[in-house]
């Protein structure tokens, strides 16, 4: 598969440290995804980061969203500010678009699909965590808006193996190329 940089981005997805505090070894897909974002710099592909968060409070979050709801009382009482930090591992260099999503999706709540109009972007290749959270609700609306989709399966991890396993085998590949990082990085 080619990649064109003129029309592909690289999104890194909820890869803020306090996130990936949920999976029990969070040191494979941070050094993975590390080096797709390397090979995406190195190829002139842009790499754009999408991070979650809210208002101090979580004044965005409706007590009919279970997923947000049942933490609400937790953003409370901590800084947004150091929630939104992209894990250093990972992090972005100065310049590099980051983008703050109110939910699941990389688009919902968030100026996404604008930053890729302008950038004249087609093709989306996603990393991040977690599949069956942020990869998964991106992959259905970034297909209902038309773009070219590519997982790099082993750049997204999710607390669930299993779950895992079935969304990129199984889920994934009727709406999107499902490639490994040495098939993506070549």
């Amino acid at each position: 598969m080619e990649n064109t940089p003129q029309n592909t981005a690289l999104l890194v997805m909820d890869m803020q440290t306090t996130i990936l505090g949920i999976l029990p070894s969070s040191e494979t897909i941070k050094g993975n995804v590390a080096t797709a974002i390397a090979y995406a710099r190195k190829t002139n592909i842009p790499v754009i980061y999408v991070v979650v968060g809210f208002r101090q409070g979580g004044p965005e979050i409706s007590m009919n969203n279970k997923g947000f709801a049942a933490s609400k009382s937790r953003f409370e009482g901590i800084s947004m500010e150091a929630f939104l930090k992209v894990d250093p591992s990972v992090a972005p260099l100065e310049g590099e678009i980051i983008v703050t999503k109110r939910r699941v999706s990389a688009f919902t709540g968030s100026d996404l699909e604008v930053v890729l109009r302008s950038k004249g972007i087609q093709h989306v290749v996603l990393t991040g965590i977690a599949t069956s959270g942020v990869v998964l609700s991106t992959i259905r609306e970034a297909s209902d808006k038309d773009y070219r989709i590519t997982v790099i399966a082993d750049c997204c991890a999710d607390g669930d193996e299993e779950v895992h396993r079935v969304l990129t085998t199984k889920v994934f590949p009727r709406q999107a190329d499902v490639v490994t990082l040495e098939e993506w990085a070549r």
